[in-house]
């Protein structure tokens, strides 16, 4: 199972703003060194400022300045004079480095001269004297710094000097120190950064977005106008061939269907034919079947065409009055001696296409009146649009084969009878309206008994008043 988002929007925010995090991190190491250098700062000026009164005191008096430096050195200030630097100096950290550069200019601005100082070693002592660590750096308790160096004096000896000198006091303590730059570099560069990533990106997928709208838009309404060509050169090639899909699919569906009514025109005429030249027979038993034959042939072709026009929308969408289309088709019906009972009312239009939507509730109907005399329309609105029930009395359908009635020429009866079981093609063409309108049509069978056919589809119009 992946940690990742399912969307692209979503894993480039988290990549973006992952990687933003881990360079953030990474480069925090600079705090540790800023918080070295600002705890030895005030250590060092401080030794600085003695270094330099040697300096001073060994020039203007250089015979009494071994009694001097006897009277100046403490266990913490330890002073000894040599003859010859010491030779066997270790190479600094880049962070003692700088501290040393410190000290030399800082004793060379206080005498007014250029000294000759070797740092040799510097390490940082916690409040008991250890070695301190990284918790030193960021806790409260006071730190010190042990440096032991070498500066010339104008005598030509060396002066060795251990001393240990503590930081003092500060304005801030370290923990408020580090929750300040917490706060300010990394929480407020945080949230600026991820703002910045979420716009970027979203406008970045933006066109992406539209395609797969267009996409899955392209399912309900094949005519719909094509892609607009803008945006980075990829989104602009993807439109490209997507607008080219799209007349392709046009086209191929127009010469399916132009295909279809040939082939239907072209099979009337030798099925007028046959029926002319049956009324011509003198056995009326014969005569009768070849009829129902040639009855059957004639509803075949019409019905095969009516489903291939069925995917093919040529009307423009509009708001259809549900109440008024159920009513109309309730009263041809029972023209017919069906019983049709109406439940429920829509209290807003359906935005879609009046010839195919009724093409589909009519197939609903039909179907249930085929194998029920009592039949019930129930309409049930809720928050995304509204459903339509068709129930009725029959048999019901074998659970195995609730989806493959929805599939084109599948019929549950197999003797081929139009009068026990149709062509097939009714729910087919149900099923196919109603993805058209962006809706579904599912199949289940009731516990007491009877099929219900559930038919939702999205209202996208304003209520209806006046009724």
């Amino acid at each position: 199972m992946t940690l990742l988002p399912r969307t692209l929007y979503g894993r480039l925010v988290v990549i973006l703003v992952t990687g933003m995090l881990a360079a953030q991190v990474l480069t925090s190491s600079i705090w540790y060194d800023v918080r070295h250098s600002q705890v030895l700062e005030i250590p060092t000026r401080l030794i600085a400022s003695r270094l330099a009164d040697i300096v001073r005191v060994a020039r203007s008096d250089p015979q009494h300045i071994e009694l001097f430096l006897h009277n100046l050195s403490t266990p913490t200030f330890n002073l000894e004079l040599r003859n010859a630097a010491d030779m066997q100096r270790n190479p600094l950290p880049l962070q003692d480095q700088a501290t040393e550069s410190l000290l030399r200019s800082l004793v060379d601005e206080k005498t007014a001269s250029r000294i000759a100082l070797n740092l040799l070693n510097l390490t940082l002592l916690d409040s008991q004297g250890h070695k301190a660590g990284v918790d030193t750096l960021f806790g409260s308790s006071p730190a010190a710094g042990q440096f032991t160096l070498e500066l010339r004096l104008a005598d030509g000896r060396w002066l060795h000097v251990q001393a240990t000198e503590d930081q003092g006091w500060t304005s801030m303590a370290p923990a408020d120190v580090l929750l300040d730059y917490f706060l300010r570099i990394y929480l407020v560069r945080i949230i600026v950064v991820a703002i910045i990533v979420l716009l970027a990106v979203r406008l970045a997928v933006r066109p992406l977005n539209q395609l797969a709208q267009a996409a899955q838009a392209l399912g309900q309404d094949i005519r719909r106008q094509p892609l607009s060509i803008k945006g980075p050169v990829e989104v602009q090639r993807a439109a490209q061939a997507f607008n080219l899909m799209q007349q392709r699919l046009l086209a191929s569906m127009a010469e399916r269907t132009r295909f279809l009514a040939a082939v239907s025109h072209d099979l009337r005429s030798p099925i007028t034919r046959l029926r002319l030249r049956t009324e011509m027979l003198d056995d009326e038993a014969l005569k009768q079947r070849f009829r129902n034959d040639l009855t059957d042939m004639e509803g075949l072709v019409s019905t095969t065409l009516e489903f291939v026009s069925s995917g093919e929308i040529n009307e423009p969408r509009q708001n259809i009055d549900l109440n008024a289309l159920l009513q109309g088709l309730q009263a041809d019906l029972q023209d017919m001696g069906a019983t049709i009972t109406l439940n429920g009312r829509a209290s807003r239009p359906v935005s879609g296409y009046a010839r195919s939507l009724k093409r589909c509730i009519q197939n609903l109907l039909e179907n249930a009146v085929r194998y029920a005399c009592n039949v019930q329309v129930l309409v049930d609105e809720h928050r995304d649009g509204l459903s339509i029930t068709v129930r009725d009395s029959g048999p019901g359908i074998a659970a195995q084969q609730l989806t493959q009635v929805l599939e084109p020429f599948y019929r549950l009866e197999s003797s081929r009878n139009r009068r026990s079981g149709g062509y097939g093609l009714g729910l087919s063409i149900a099923h196919t309206v109603a993805v058209a309108h962006g809706g579904t049509l599912t199949l289940h069978n009731r516990p007491e008994g009877g099929l219900d056919a559930l038919l939702t589809l999205k209202s996208q119009a304003p209520a209806i008043t006046g009724q």
